[in-house]
């Protein structure tokens, strides 16, 4: 047997993986342009922090909670809840209701606040999926291709959600999002069943969560590479300004809207395409620093820009950098990680990576409201500059990284 072909139940938990995230992505990428054309990119903001304070907060209970359970029925639940979000999300978009704006806002953040539980369940529970699906030979192809999947549904997602929006309209966007979800249902139906490894039946929810965050924090490499992608993100985001700079100063409709929203995520595709073929092989740790560095100056180069292709150039070239720290990561996370703790650690990154992204998105309203849209912009790109040297300083070991 070749001991590099990955098995066919690992094939069912990519195409789970890759109809979720994909509705997931289309998802996003609707709610954002909805809530800005109902509102302003200030809501934008609180959409993001209405999915980011549930998120934080399940994630902490949900990690304990999938070491200690079947992580294919969680899956299956989490994908199940989430179209109903999606359906949620259709029917309030109606025009037959003829719902008030502020009554539509009401219910978008209402159901981004459940997406925001499900997600804190449906992430950890894949990612720790993964070790026990391929054998440990297997483990850095399987997470090249759990990546690059992602990216791709991610990208898939961005532009066709702004293609649908134009096409069918938003309420029948959302409906096909419901029926990708459903999809990504059914595949996750046929993986095998995933129970708890090594568990301790004495370990209580409390002593649970504190011994996940231990091994986090006493990993001075793992909670440098998480530190450092929850600041870059945080400060570095740009997705809640892409509607108004797409809008308002660089005069496209909803498709160039789309494929600007998709460019940061096929810069990190084609990055991820190299490292396959070109992996790392020594400094890897140097090369991230470095790389967060270079995403910081393009999302600057972003806030500048006044023409469309410079704009999507500097997102794209921001998505090559930003995909080497997703591979270090990812990496790290996979190779070191105990399989008894791989949902609680799964949930920590949640915490401090996946829900940086609506923390950040909450902060780029703020920033804009304060100091206007592209010099809030170029603040998030420098801080990330920054962010880099403070890690650079606190965390001396990480520069010197290789695995």
């Amino acid at each position: 047997m070749n001991s590099d072909k990955l098995p066919g139940e690992f094939r069912n938990f990519i195409f789970a993986r890759f109809f979720f995230v994909l509705g997931l992505r289309m998802i996003t990428t609707i709610v954002i342009y909805q809530v800005f054309h109902l509102a302003n990119t200030y809501m934008v903001g609180f959409a993001g922090l209405a999915e980011f304070v549930p998120a934080v907060i399940a994630a902490i209970f949900a990690g304990h909670y999938i070491d200690k359970h079947n992580k294919k029925n969680i899956l299956v639940c989490a994908y199940i809840f989430y179209m109903a979000c999606g359906l949620t999300l259709a029917l309030v978009s109606l025009p037959y209701f003829n719902l008030s704006n502020a009554t539509k806002l009401t219910v978008i953040l209402f159901t981004v606040f459940c997406t925001g539980i499900i997600r804190s369940f449906a992430g950890p529970a894949a990612n720790s999926m993964i070790a026990a699906i391929v054998s440990r030979e297997q483990l850095q192809k399987a997470i090249s291709y759990n990546s690059s999947t992602w990216l791709i549904s991610s990208i898939g997602g961005h532009a066709i959600g702004g293609l649908l929006i134009a096409a069918i309209g938003i309420s029948n966007a959302y409906f096909v999002t419901a029926a990708l979800i459903l999809t990504a249902g059914i595949f996750a139906l046929k993986l095998k069943p995933k129970p708890p490894v090594n568990l301790k039946q004495d370990e209580s929810l409390f002593m649970g969560i504190k011994n996940g965050f231990a091994y986090v924090f006493n990993n001075k490499n793992l909670l440098g590479v998480i530190s450092l992608d929850l600041f870059a993100v945080l400060f570095g985001g740009a997705v809640a300004f892409i509607p108004e700079i797409a809008s308002n100063v660089l005069h496209t409709g909803p498709i160039g809207y789309g494929f600007l929203n998709a460019a940061m995520d096929l810069g990190s595709l084609i990055s991820m395409g190299i490292l396959v073929k070109y992996p790392m092989r020594h400094k890897q740790g140097l090369k991230m620093l470095l790389a967060v560095a270079g995403f910081g100056i393009f999302i600057i180069v972003f806030g500048l820009s006044k023409w469309y292709w410079l704009s999507f150039a500097a997102l794209l070239i921001a998505g090559l950098f930003d995909a080497v720290s997703v591979v270090v990561r990812g990496t790290i996370m996979q190779l070191y990680t105990p399989d008894e703790l791989r949902g609680r650690v799964a949930s920590i990154n949640l915490i401090f990576i996946n829900s940086s992204n609506e923390l950040g998105q909450f902060e780029s309203g703020v920033t804009s409201r304060m100091f206007g849209t592209l010099p809030a912009i170029i603040f998030g790109g420098a801080m990330s500059m920054l962010v880099v040297a403070a890690t650079w300083i606190k965390f001396p070991k990480l520069r010197k990284l290789e695995y």
